[in-house]
């Protein structure tokens, strides 16, 4: 962690970066007015800093300028890089040679829809910039949530993250967990979320991006992150569009042959269940949640980091949050998957989530837990497993809950909610995650019987988990 200590207003931020003048640019905003200019234009010394602001809100100006969105989505990534490419190519074209040779330019742009009824505020904001004068430009994008209910009060908020994001940039990449602290400066997560950050260019060589996304996670200034099977970070509200999303949590550490047939067998019965025409549109997700780690403050970045590697090798999307309940979780993921949504889980897991002592944390009791998870249009598969004294095969309709809850079960199953997963592989249910993890610290021999190759491989390779040479066949 960093030393990030002394928090300077916006006010403040903006007019140390006017008193500097090798940083010189161009500011593009669009759909919440032109608030992070303003702090600029309000601190004083602004015709150091600014070269240029625009704010093109008619959809046909808007084309006229940056070009049509082919997808239709003006509050996009897509359409931001258009802007970023555009004003910095214009300020560089007209400018350059004209001014000090220390100076630094840079374009800020953002397209941003403010609250509605139906969903909260959204934008996408970003800083092309050179890190140093004359050289390549760097990129930073946020894609930023808005909470406040009023309009105006997002529209303060949006202007603050915008000067602390050109703040940081210039003055704070030294220590990346102070760049990352400072983005909220002067604000909360009760007003704003950063969805993800995406950073390219030379003031992030040999920086991992991912643990840009982990410390948004860490301090709770984003509920989830999500890793294609290449390590690229993806918006969540874009990776479950317009798809049935099935969620298989986990620790993942590592990833065992049982996790594989969880996740496999569960996507069979999901696209079982599901019309013809949409089992071609299913999401797979291995989902790590760090909220123990995190109450613990047991967060290791390189472990983290060797799980997400594992589960990409395996050609995995893995979804990074903290949410501690599967009713937090659930409450997280569906206002953005519009269809079905359903989990794979242990009938150990079940078992917890059917203890009413568990729930007793939420707002509206122990059935509104169980009620938000299962929602109108989730469903639970659930794994069986393998009774270590007796040798029994338990399952979801033989589990061992309280009489409490054994009526709402039987309803639950009933009614298609909790569904057995028949078609598993029995020689799998002996795997334990702690036996791995002591045969990995141990050197001991026989992981192959519990760990799909590629995963021994990387073990092999790159000693994760504390891992000792036994001779193992890979």
């Amino acid at each position: 962690m960093g030393n990030y200590i002394q928090v300077l207003s916006a006010k403040q931020k903006a007019l140390q970066i006017n008193l500097d003048s090798t940083m010189y640019g161009a500011f593009a905003e669009i759909g919440a007015g032109q608030e992070v200019a303003r702090h600029f234009f309000q601190a004083g010394g602004a015709a150091h800093t600014i070269a240029k602001t625009i704010s093109a809100y008619d959809m046909a100006m808007s084309d006229a300028i940056y070009g049509k969105e082919e997808s239709g989505r003006y509050v996009s990534e897509g359409r931001l890089t258009k802007m970023l490419q555009r004003e910095f190519s214009i300020l560089l074209t007209r400018l350059e040679g004209t001014r000090a040779a220390n100076t630094r330019y840079f374009a800020f742009a953002n397209t941003v829809a403010t609250r509605s009824h139906a969903s909260p505020g959204y934008g996408v904001m970003g800083l092309r910039f050179q890190h140093q004068a004359g050289g390549p430009h760097s990129d930073v994008i946020l894609h930023v949530r808005m909470l406040d209910n009023q309009a105006t009060n997002q529209q303060e908020s949006l202007g603050i993250i915008g000067v602390n994001l050109i703040y940081g940039c210039f003055f704070l990449l030294d220590d990346l967990d102070v760049f990352i602290q400072s983005l909220l400066d002067n604000l909360s997560v009760e007003r704003m979320n950063i969805e993800m950050i995406k950073v390219t260019g030379p003031a992030f060589q040999g920086r991992d991006s991912r643990l840009l996304n982990f410390a948004l996670i860490k301090r709770n200034f984003s509920p989830g992150v999500i890793f294609d099977e290449k390590g690229q970070v993806l918006r969540p509200g874009d990776a479950l569009y317009n798809k049935n999303v099935l969620v298989l949590r986990g620790s993942f550490r590592p990833p065992t042959l049982l996790n594989l047939d969880m996740l496999e067998k569960g996507q069979l019965s999901f696209k079982r269940d599901l019309p013809e025409a949409e089992q071609q549109h299913l999401l797979a997700l291995c989902e790590i949640s760090m909220h123990e780690l995190l109450e613990r403050g047991e967060v290791d970045d390189s472990d983290f980091l060797a799980r997400v590697d594992l589960l990409a090798a395996l050609g995995q999307k893995v979804l990074i949050s903290n949410h501690e309940t599967l009713w937090s979780l659930n409450n997280y993921l569906e206002p953005m998957c519009k269809k079905k949504m359903a989990y794979v889980l242990s009938v150990y897991s079940v078992e917890a989530f059917l203890d009413v002592d568990k729930h007793l944390g939420h707002p509206q009791g122990p059935l509104a837990a169980i009620g938000q998870t299962l929602g109108q249009k989730g469903r639970i598969y659930v794994y069986p497993i393998k009774d270590e004294k007796t040798g029994e095969i338990i399952t979801v309709k033989n589990c061992h809950v309280s009489e409490k809850v054994r009526g709402l079960l039987g309803y639950l199953i009933e009614m298609g909610s909790f569904v057995d997963i028949e078609n598993y592989n029995k020689d799998y249910l002996e795997i334990w995650s702690r036996t791995v993890l002591r045969m990995i610290e141990n050197g001991e021999p026989g992981l192959e019987k519990m760990l799909p190759p590629v995963v021994i491989k990387v073990l092999k390779e790159k000693k994760l988990f504390g891992y000792k040479d036994a001779g193992v066949k890979s």
